[in-house]
């Protein structure tokens, strides 16, 4: 039997259940993720077909860059969803899940934009880009 790892927005408007093992999740402390979030994003990923969302219209999709976009609860702001123009998966932010999730970090990624106002003080992985094998633009590579 699969895993199955249910979550939602802040008001409730927008659920989602994944089916299947997540993968570690990952720090990205790049500056869109800090400027929508506040701070940095702390997020995992699910196959594209081993995801169902209720309340689908609910989510607006801001084209933040060529290749991906950001799905948020356009009615409470709740930032749920990183999507890959090019990949088969979508990354869903590891807060939006219900306890228990079983997550556990993996690595940070582009640390070389983290914000001035805190440390990486724990002993995962740390890339100056991506790395680690998460691929998030299309002319990276992974280990880069």
């Amino acid at each position: 039997m699969r895993e199955t790892h249910k979550g939602s927005c802040l008001c409730g408007r927008v659920h989602f259940e994944a089916r299947g093992e997540l993968r570690g999740v990952v720090y990205c402390h790049c500056s869109q993720c800090r400027k929508q979030s506040g701070h940095f994003y702390a997020a995992t990923n699910v196959e594209n077909d081993a995801i169902s969302i209720s309340g689908e219209e609910n989510v607006s999709w801001y084209e933040a860059s060529a290749f991906a976009r950001r799905g948020f609860c356009r009615n409470c702001g709740s930032a749920l969803f990183w999507k890959h123009r090019d990949l088969d998966h979508i990354s869903v932010m590891a807060g939006a899940f219900e306890e228990p999730t079983s997550l556990r970090g993996a690595c940070h990624i582009f640390v070389a934009d983290k914000g001035d106002y805190y440390a990486i003080e724990d002993h995962l992985p740390q890339y100056e880009k991506s790395g680690g094998g998460v691929v998030v633009a299309v002319n990276e590579t992974p280990g880069d």
